[in-house]
């Protein structure tokens, strides 16, 4: 694949709407903002980047992370009407196909003062398998050559599996900073998403340093499993987009089978219902039932038919 041009255009966008599509401001975008073709948002070109990935600015907006697939992780920054990227040093090594490599890139919610930068990737494992993870580390001070110092990892898939999709491994941090939440794919592997003894196909609350919250749902219910204590939800397939609104609730978004792309509501301790439930198809043809044949699964706020496997989004 060849070099892509990054814009800076979400997959999907919530935004206060009246019921004929107009903004809920009454179509005006807020001030010192440009509304370009109706949409409360601007597009703009920051350059060429081969598969990118995520991006995140750092405070001032004029400057930007951007992660590559392949492992590079870029730092853009722009300077009147010009730009520049060079690449950031001391980046993990990363398993490289399908879905898989180099992922999402956010700040620590104090990183004015400690610098702290967050990084997904997939790592391999034994044989064939391989699984994401998650690492934070610092970026270097202003005014040397970018690189990330101490890079840990404080998160890992469980178990490793073959194959290279499904990986998820979308990061958010709350928006009083105190948890981090991660994304996790049930990896092509369908049960995984429903048994408590993986972290795969689940929704993850973590301390920033990654140890475990003592008041999530599961924590203290399963003797057996040492990861049943990080998963907030469960029933997830490809869950590529993680944000909170301003009202502080947690959405999802998912990429279905054959049919059913869904946006989740996140709520504590819910079941999502995949593979046992969905809106589509499996890719041979077997029916999957819908979601309203098993109410108790908490059912999407929205899902469309034909799908457009969303990448992430944005509130």
């Amino acid at each position: 694949m060849g070099p892509l041009r990054l814009l800076l255009v979400p997959a999907l966008i919530l935004t206060g709407c009246t019921a004929d599509g107009d903004l809920a401001n009454g179509g005006n975008a807020p001030a010192g903002q440009t509304q370009a073709s109706g949409r409360p948002f601007q597009v703009e070109v920051l350059g060429q980047f081969d598969e990118p990935w995520a991006m995140t600015f750092l405070p001032g907006g004029t400057r930007a992370l951007i992660t590559e697939q392949r492992g590079r992780l870029l730092l853009w920054s722009r300077q009147g009407n010009a730009s520049a990227t060079v690449a950031v040093a001391g980046t993990p090594q990363v398993d490289y196909g399908g879905q898989g490599g180099l992922g999402d890139v956010i700040f620590h919610p104090d990183f004015a003062h400690n610098r702290i930068v967050y990084l997904s990737w997939v790592e391999a494992g034994e044989g064939e398998t391989r699984g994401a993870v998650v690492g934070r580390a610092r970026l270097s001070p202003e005014g040397s050559p970018p690189r990330l110092e101490g890079l840990q990892v404080i998160w890992r898939q469980q178990p490793k599996l073959d194959g290279r999709g499904h990986f998820g491994h979308r990061l958010a941090f709350s928006p009083d900073g105190r948890y981090l939440f991660v994304s996790s794919g049930e990896r092509q592997h369908f049960d995984p998403a429903q048994d408590m003894r993986a972290n795969l196909g689940k929704i993850l609350r973590l301390n920033p340093d990654g140890t475990v919250p003592a008041d999530n749902p599961f924590y203290n219910e399963r003797a057996d499993s040492t990861v049943a204590g990080e998963i907030w939800t469960l029933g997830h397939r490809n869950p590529l987009g993680l944000a909170f609104d301003g009202a502080g609730r947690l959405w999802e978004i998912e990429m279905g089978p054959a049919g059913g792309d869904e946006l989740n509501l996140i709520e504590r301790g819910r079941n999502y219902g995949y593979p046992i439930v969905s809106n589509g198809d499996h890719y041979d043809g077997r029916p999957i039932p819908d979601h309203p044949t098993r109410p108790e699964f908490a059912a999407p706020a929205v899902w469309w038919t034909p799908v457009i496997s969303p990448g992430d989004m944005i509130v």
